[in-house]
């Protein structure tokens, strides 16, 4: 069976636990209590083996390294590389800038191969039929 990884904004944004349920697919959630060593190695592991990618970004994030990841992700492996950008999360937005420059990064994303979506039913149902 086909596995993704569950990269992107954490800092309390609920999308994992809304999409792990729903999932037909196994997965990998590099979100733990206790960051170590040990969990970074693992990350870097699954990030490298499972069949794919996925990068969900939100308004909660406050840093950019999952940016980074899914562009040299869409360059190196766009074949298993999934993007998504969720505009709202409990109240908080994205503001017409950023949006702009998420819009340009799904496009940059798409034209290197990969997936882009802005809704995560529509993540869940692509991996789902993707098994």
């Amino acid at each position: 069976m086909a596995k993704v990884f569950l990269g992107g904004t954490v800092n309390g944004a609920k999308w994992r636990d809304l999409m792990m349920p729903k999932l037909k697919i196994e997965f990998f959630n590099p979100v733990v209590d206790d960051w170590s060593e040990e969990a970074y190695k693992q990350e870097l592991y699954e990030r490298e083996h499972c069949d794919y990618c996925l990068y969900v970004l939100t308004p909660k994030l406050t840093g950019y390294y999952s940016v980074a990841e899914v562009v040299d992700d869409s360059n190196k492996r766009p074949e298993k590389t999934i993007f998504c950008v969720i505009y709202e999360d409990e109240g908080a937005e994205f503001t017409k800038h950023q949006k702009k420059s998420l819009t340009a990064i799904g496009k940059m994303v798409q034209e290197n191969g990969a997936k882009w979506f802005d809704k995560i039913e529509d993540v869940i149902d692509f991996l789902n039929t993707h098994i």
